[in-house]
Order: C-alpha cells, then sequence, then structure tokens
C-alpha cells in the first residue's frame, strides 16, 4: 500500500484501541495473500462517474455486448451504446438534469391547484388525509425556500466580502498563497491599518477551520453557495421542472426505456467519490486504494442535485440487476417516496436474483426507527427486507465522536456502521478530496461485501449481509447523539451495535468455507 493511501484513507488501517478503521490492509496482508479473486460486478446508482479518472478507467465495466459509439442497441437490452452504464436523467438528445426538485416539492406543486385556496371543512371526508399533506408540504417548501434563500444570501455577501480581501492582500503583500504561516509573520510586522484588519480576520479564520490557506476556505465557500444556490433556486422552488430534458412521462411507472448512455452527467462528484471508495484501482501507484481489488464497476445515474424519483430508482436497479450485477450501492434517500410500491418491486426482482443492496441511512441525525426515509429497509407490509443492508457513519476516533454527527442511526432500522466522516477519495478531473456522509459510508459496506464475493463466490447475498453484521466490531463507547448530544451507548445506536470489519468477515467467511467443505478459487 502507497504510503499517501495509508496516511489519507485512515479508515483502511487496522482498528486499535484509539482508531476505528476496518482492517482493509491486514485482512489482504494476512488472510488473502495465496487466494484468487473472481471478478465482482457492482453496480453504483449515483449522480454519475468520471469513467475517465486515473484510478477508476481500469476498474469500468464494460458491456461486453455492446459496441461503443455505433448508435445501436447491440446487446437487445433496451440500451443504446449502454458500454459502462446508462442514465435514466439525461434525455435522446444527450442534455443531462443537472438541478432537481425535492420529493416534498413536486408533492406540494401536484396538490397545490386542487387544494389552494380551500379549507379542510369544505372537503369530503375521502379528501381530507390529502388536503392534509397539502398543508404539511406547503409549510415544508415555504419554510425550506425562505431559510434557504437567507442563508444564500448571507454566504454570497461574505463569499464576495472575503474573495476581495484574498486578492486585496495577495496583491499588496505580494504572494501567490496566504497561509497561517505568512500571515502569522504579518500580522506581527504590518502597520497599516487597512491591510491589519483583513490580515488578523484572515488568519483567525484560517485557525478556526484549520485550513491550510486561503484558498482552501475559498473553495469550501464556494461548494457551500452553489449548496445553497441549488436549494433555494431548485430544490424548493416549486415552479422549477427540469423532466422536460429527459423526455418521458413521470407519471408512467411502467416506462423503461428512456436516459442516455452519459453515466457521467454534469455533475460527478459525488458518485465518482463513491466509487473510488469502493473500487479505485490497487494495481497502480496513485492516488488511493479501492477496498475491493477484483471490481467492476458499473455505472448507473438516477441521483441528481435534489431528490431522484422512484421510478428512476426502480429501473436502474433493474438495469443493473438485468446486466449482471451482484451489488448495489445505493447512497441517496428522501423523505418521501410517492410511488413507493414501484421501488419495492424493483428491490424484490432484485432479492429473486440474488442482489444485495447496500443503502445508505441519511445525512439528518435522526433516528429512522421513527422518521420517515426512503427507500425502506422495509416493505410496505412491515416485513424487513432481506437483502437490503442500512449503513450509518462512524468517524475515526474511538471517543464520544464515534458516531459522526450528522449520521442517521436506529437500533431496529440501521444494521452497522462504516466510516463516513473525513473520507479520501477520487473526485472528476483525476482528483481527490475528503468527504463526508453515509453516502461514503454505504460504498465502504459495498466495497467489504465485493472483497467477500470475490473471494469466496459461493456466498450468497443472505450469506454476505449475516457475515458482515456479523464480524462488525462492536462499541460500547459512550458517544454523543445526533440531534440531542445526549450522551448513550454506541451499541445502542443499530442493530449490530458495530463497525463493519473486513479482516473479521474475511475470517468468518473462511470458517463457513471450511465447514462446508469447499474452497473458492
Amino acid at each position: 500500500m502507497a504510503a499517501s493511501a495509508q496516511e489519507s484513507q485512515w479508515y483502511l488501517r487496522d482498528k486499535t484501541d484509539n482508531s476505528a478503521g476496518i482492517s482493509v490492509e491486514r485482512a489482504y496482508r494476512e488472510l488473502l495473500k495465496n487466494r484468487k479473486p473472481t471478478p465482482v460486478l457492482v453496480a453504483v446508482i449515483d449522480g454519475g462517474i468520471d469513467t475517465t479518472h486515473e484510478d477508476l478507467r481500469r476498474v469500468l465495466w464494460v458491456n461486453p455486448k455492446e459496441i461503443a459509439g455505433n448508435g445501436k442497441d447491440d446487446d437487445k437490452n433496451g440500451y443504446v451504446d449502454d458500454v459502462h452504464g446508462w442514465n435514466f436523467i439525461g434525455g435522446k438528445d444527450g442534455r443531462n438534469v443537472s438541478y432537481e426538485t425535492a420529493e416534498v416539492t413536486r408533492l406540494y406543486a401536484q396538490l397545490k391547484p386542487k387544494y389552494d385556496g380551500k379549507s379542510r371543512a369544505s372537503l369530503k371526508p375521502a379528501e381530507q388525509k390529502e388536503y392534509d399533506l397539502y398543508v404539511k408540504t406547503k409549510a415544508e417548501v415555504e419554510k425550506n425556500q425562505a431559510q434557504y434563500k437567507a442563508q444564500y444570501q448571507g454566504i454570497s455577501q461574505f463569499y464576495e466580502q472575503y474573495s476581495t480581501a484574498v486578492t486585496t492582500l495577495k496583491k499588496a503583500l505580494n504572494v501567490t498563497k496566504l497561509d497561517t504561516t505568512t500571515l502569522s509573520k504579518v500580522s506581527d510586522t504590518i502597520t497599516n491599518a487597512a491591510l491589519k484588519r483583513p490580515v488578523v480576520g484572515i488568519l483567525r479564520l484560517l485557525r478556526q477551520q484549520g485550513a491550510a490557506d486561503a484558498d482552501a476556505v475559498t473553495a469550501e465557500l464556494e461548494k457551500a453557495n452553489e449548496q445553497l444556490k441549488a436549494r433555494a433556486e431548485y430544490n424548493y422552488n416549486p415552479d422549477f421542472d427540469s423532466r422536460a430534458i429527459v423526455g418521458d412521462n413521470p407519471n408512467d411507472l411502467k416506462e423503461r426505456n428512456y436516459g442516455n448512455a452519459d453515466i457521467m452527467g454534469p455533475r460527478a462528484d459525488h458518485g465518482t467519490h463513491v466509487a473510488g471508495i469502493i473500487g479505485a484501482d490497487r494495481t497502480n501507484t496513485l492516488g488511493i486504494m479501492g477496498i475491493a481489488d477484483a471490481v467492476q464497476i458499473m455505472g448507473v445515474r438516477a441521483v441528481p442535485d435534489g431528490d431522484e424519483r422512484d421510478k428512476d430508482v426502480a429501473n436502474a436497479i433493474r438495469y443493473a440487476v438485468d446486466n449482471g450485477a451482484q451489488i448495489i450501492n445505493m447512497s441517496f434517500g428522501k423523505d418521501y417516496s410517492p410511488q413507493r410500491e414501484v421501488v419495492e418491486e424493483a428491490e424484490r426482482y432484485a432479492l429473486s436474483k440474488g442482489v444485495l443492496l447496500v443503502h445508505a441511512a441519511g445525512n439528518d441525525g435522526k433516528d429512522i426507527d421513527t422518521a420517515a426515509n426512503y427507500p425502506s429497509p422495509r416493505f410496505l407490509d412491515g416485513k424487513e427486507i432481506p437483502n437490503v443492508i442500512t449503513v450509518g457513519a462512524s468517524a475515526e476516533p474511538n471517543t464520544n465522536d464515534l458516531i459522526a454527527s450528522f449520521s442517521n442511526y436506529g437500533k431496529q432500522t440501521v444494521d452497522v456502521f462504516a466510516p463516513g466522516k473525513d473520507i479520501y477519495s477520487t473526485v472528476p478531473g483525476s482528483k481527490y478530496e475528503n468527504n463526508s456522509g453515509t453516502s461514503m459510508a454505504s460504498p465502504v459496506v459495498a466495497g467489504v461485501a465485493a472483497v467477500l464475493k470475490s473471494y469466496f463466490p459461493k456466498l450468497t447475498y443472505a450469506d454476505l449481509k449475516r457475515i458482515i453484521m456479523q464480524s462488525a466490531t462492536p462499541y460500547s463507547t459512550k458517544v454523543r447523539k445526533p440531534e440531542t448530544s445526549d450522551s448513550v451507548d454506541f451499541a445502542s445506536l443499530s442493530k449490530t451495535g458495530g463497525i463493519v470489519n473486513l479482516y473479521e468477515a474475511v475470517k468468518l467467511a473462511m470458517a463457513q468455507e471450511a465447514g462446508s467443505g469447499t474452497k473458492g478459487k
């Protein structure tokens, strides 16, 4: 393992009393070195993957029956030129959806023409439940839009002031970089009052943020600015509609052959990061090491900046299953699911084909035993979906910060935790950066599942789920509960009370193999 990867990818290291790593390198070094893996296909349903990334190019799935760029559906699967996967949020003319509304916004826009200006008392009993939903969604949309507009205006103003100050200081001091060392020296000697104030202010901000230099803060401000703008102008704007780009009938839930072959799309940061965690090339000396060393990554684009549509999620699952995916990573989620039944049909289809679905628990810091979070790990009838693993996010230190402060949790609903804070992985342009979220924890588990399936190919989806859960390292560390910050036992926040561990999972798989009298290749 390259030294740079060892330093930047804490989650691959062995667990210690102080660090909750998942023992990836130890598993390869001690348990798997004399075994030959069988390639495993993992689908990443997400917002897009950079197919040109230096650390992903070699591990991308290539559809063996499709001829690239000939404009024909060579394998007759209904999707033209699907060489690396498919994009369900793109149009046949090559355009792509970038931003999308939240599901609550779509519900509100749908109900508004029917109930705007009406009172509950004037309605028939059969309509009152739907009216209540209208009132609830209206309040939520208007509150969120106002909140994000105010935040966007505030941060935009600060960003402009900060950027101006940084540019002015660089010019005045004749430097290209403003780091803490430079600013500390200047703050002690500068006499110009007009310059001293921004020097002191920027230095204080860098120290508060733990940032290397002023440009790093600029990048974070740009990202926050873009996110807040998207929420204010697109996600919670009932007048915004990007679906015309796709050209389908959004209400026709049986429609499947729409979209295009561009699995990268315009906003591939999230999906590229997720793909790298699972399977970034372990044979080169570049960037990072993915968890799985014998994996092929299929990209299925279905998640825009905003809430994914149930129809697209269902079709993405079906596409992945039909084209051979054995594991599907789903780093997305939302609070409403109006066409939940079509997603469940696709999950049942995946179940019938023995495909494991790994799903992020969500980043609202809430208890999803009681709060809505979709796709749900339970069917509408209340029965548990057996081929779904729901994953919460943990952090590195075995302290009261062991659970990531944003992570959803649930003793009955979240199966296991995995590293999801400060995860270093691939981003577009053959670059790398840290990101945090249960979106990062889910592919850690998908990567572990891929290792198990590749080295022990006889394992079923049920075996994979059971082994991952049974081998999780239990923690009884007192942690700050998300939302309330109450001190609770980490073990109380999921079914297993533990964090996934590849070394222990491989040991369990080996024990099962020995007990059955079979040996993997």
